[in-house]
Order: structure tokens, then sequence, then C-alpha cells
């Protein structure tokens, strides 16, 4: 193959994706706009690599998981970010979602429990030049105190209620999004807006997610 070639199917696979995500419902033109341009495939290693580009999840390190574009893409839409907000994210996993995250919202910190992913992905922010991501290894079922209030929350682990230590660290006017359900077979993604009267929820598809667990992994 040459480098033309190669090139030609680069560009005809980041198509297809681009595809697949409007056609699952990603229609905000920011938010396709920051997916075109983070390369999905420096967050998948080993055997999966080849299909970064599918819209599927996939298995990373630590027993966790890469959630499917689509569902990335849903997330971040409903999220509803402006350049000048401060995001936080429960569940780093690989990486993608914090990176997406990052060219749209002023500040982005991400939290993770297994030290390992943290490590990892904050090597990948670097080599891709993302300079406005702190990833710190800590239990995100409590939140980040010491940056509250955060303008926005995205949690990509269920728990069986959003957690009351996120919805007191989230600004009033703020978004929260994330999967609730009390197993692996039901869960449901949720928006949460804070007002001044309280907080109102939208339910808006089921998915599936990792669990979110107390405490430090393993490797933590």
């Amino acid at each position: 193959m040459t480098d033309d070639d190669a090139d030609h199917s680069t560009a005809e696979r980041k198509m297809q994706f681009l595809y697949a995500l409007r056609s699952k419902g990603v229609t905000d033109s920011r938010v396709l706009e920051a997916m075109e341009n983070v390369d999905r495939g420096p967050f998948i290693k080993g055997l999966f690599s080849g299909r970064a580009y599918e819209d599927m999840p996939l298995p990373i390190a630590c027993g966790q998981t890469i959630s499917q574009p689509s569902v990335v893409g849903l997330m971040t839409q409903a999220l509803e970010v402006s350049p000048r907000d401060k995001v936080l994210e429960v569940g780093t996993g690989s990486g993608y979602q914090a990176a997406i995250l990052s060219k749209l919202a002023r500040r982005v910190y991400t939290i993770d429990r297994h030290r390992r992913l943290v490590h990892e992905a904050r090597g990948i922010f670097q080599d891709l030049d993302l300079v406005n991501i702190t990833a710190i290894t800590a239990d995100g079922s409590f939140g980040l105190a010491e940056q509250a209030p955060f303008d926005r929350i995205i949690v990509t682990a269920a728990a069986e209620d959003p957690p009351g230590p996120l919805l007191a660290q989230l600004k009033e006017g703020g978004i929260m999004v994330l999967p609730v359900g009390q197993s692996d077979a039901v869960q449901h993604l949720i928006r949460v807006r804070k007002t001044a009267s309280g907080l109102e929820y939208d339910e808006m598809r089921s998915v599936r997610f990792v669990p979110l667990l107390e405490g430090l992994g393993k490797d933590g």
C-alpha cells in the first residue's frame, strides 16, 4: 500500500466514523468537530487497536472499557459544554472522553481510581498537547471538592443514584450526565440540571457501563 492509499483509507474510515456518529444522533457541530479532531487510535492499544474507528466499546486495562464513540458523543452533546466551562469527569479510563471535552471546555479535571489508567492517559494528553486537562488518581465518587464548583460533571461509570458529593459540587445552572442503574443489565443515561429551585432529571437512553466503585483500584 502506498502512502496515498493509506491516507485515503484513513480519510475513508474517518468519514464513516463521523457518519456513524450523526446516524446515532450526534448532531452538535462543536461536538462533531471535537471528535473529528481527536483520533481514537492512540487510546486503544494491543489486540483491539485496529478497531479504533468502529462504533463499539472496547476493553482496556484494569478491567475497564472505552465507550463506543456514539455514546461518548451523545453524553458530550447532552452536557452542553461552553468554552468557559470547568468540567469534572469521573472515570478517566482511556482518556478519550476527557480529550474530547478538552476541545470544548476551558478546563477539564478527570479522576480515576486506577493509577495505571491515569498514568497512561497523562502520557497521551502530553503527546497530543492537551494542556488543559488535569488527571488525578482518586475515588471519583467523592468528586474533587478542592476545585468545586463545576459547570459540568460527567460520570462514565454507573451508580445506583447520582452521588451526593457530585451533586453538591455542581454549580447552580450546571449539568451532570451519568448512567444510573442497579445492575449491568438495566442502566439509563440521565441528565441532571441544577436549578435555583432544585434538580431536574431527563432520562435519555438505555446504556451499559462498568459500575462506579468506591476506593482506589489495586494499582492505586
